[in-house]
């Protein structure tokens, strides 16, 4: 930083301080989709299984200090289990969300509403990456 310099007729100039950070994401979807991953260190959901386990999970993951990752080859149950992450966040109801994502509230999310989806939904890994981003696509703001 440069030292301030007065002015002829007055004052030094005052440094402005300026908070800097990382900027909010501004889609849900971007880079969520990869392919499997061997041995991750973050939970692992099969997203296949029955709604009452993903509910169940979906329920204590939210509240944990660690995100997950969601394995499935279906790009439906992708968007359900993104929008059943989203209602555990905002204590809804999981499984209506499991059962009909409710795609209006989604992209009406605000960035710090994203944010936090995405630090507890860390990826959606398939081997069927194309399909599954198909289906994530209605998400795209």
């Amino acid at each position: 930083m440069a030292d301030a310099l007065p002015l002829p007729d007055g004052p030094a100039h005052e440094p402005v301080l300026v908070t800097l950070s990382t900027p909010a994401r501004r889609s849900l979807v971007a880079g969520l989709v990869r392919s499997p991953t061997p041995d991750p260190a973050e939970p692992v959901l099969d997203a296949d299984a029955t709604d009452a386990e993903v509910a169940g999970f979906l329920a204590a993951i939210a509240h944990a200090d660690t995100g997950y990752i969601a394995r499935t080859a279906d790009g439906a149950r992708a968007l359900a289990v993104l929008a059943a992450t989203a209602a555990a966040l905002c204590g809804e109801d999981i499984r209506a969300a499991l059962a009909q994502p409710d795609i209006a509230f989604l992209t009406a999310l605000k960035p710090p509403a994203v944010e936090a989806v995405r630090t507890v939904l860390l990826a959606v890994e398939t081997d069927r990456r194309e399909p599954v981003r198909r289906s994530l696509a209605v998400l795209e703001p």
